[in-house]
């Protein structure tokens, strides 16, 4: 369920359009299409929904704050892993969702450039009011969240914190 929708229930082409409007994904790995470059990467929700000329300026806004503005019109291969996931983590919240599900966000970005991807999701968590679901290793990270759920072996354990 999903704002109180069974999205079991939903068609096809419901989905896709709930996927592009209002959830994000982070993988651990950034799933690039390797022949776009990072710009067509990036608005590749967007242009699903026809709004690609719409979100051309959020994008650089976004290539800008993540430190990549000098890769949007590079291909994966052009780019760095690091440089690969801020463009991935950019994908993700082109759209303003209501909801990001980020596994692993920052495992490969050197320090400075997790804590800027951090400070993002607090932002837009503040400012729009979204939902992120992070899966991380990092304790620093952890402690940031309002909620810490702890998984042991793919279980819930006790050790679930409500801040």
């Amino acid at each position: 369920m999903i704002d109180g929708i069974d999205v079991a229930l939903m068609k096809t082409d419901e989905v896709h359009r709930l996927r592009n409007e209002k959830i994000g994904f982070v993988f651990q790995f950034h799933y690039l299409l390797p022949e776009l470059t990072a710009m067509e990467n990036v608005l590749l929700p967007a242009r699903n929904l026809g709004l690609m000329s719409q979100k051309k300026q959020e994008a650089l806004n976004l290539f800008k704050e993540l430190d990549v503005f000098e890769q949007k019109d590079k291909l994966p291969s052009q780019m760095s892993g690091g440089q690969q996931q801020r463009v991935a983590i950019a994908r993700a919240l082109i759209m303003q969702p209501k909801y990001i599900f980020a596994d692993e966000p920052t495992g490969n970005l050197d320090t400075r450039n997790a804590d800027i991807v951090m400070k993002i999701f607090k932002r837009i968590n503040k400012e729009f009011g979204t939902t992120i679901a992070l899966v991380t290793h990092e304790p620093d990270f952890a402690a940031q969240a309002d909620r810490e759920i702890y998984l042991i072996d793919g279980k819930i354990a006790d050790r679930s914190i409500d801040k």
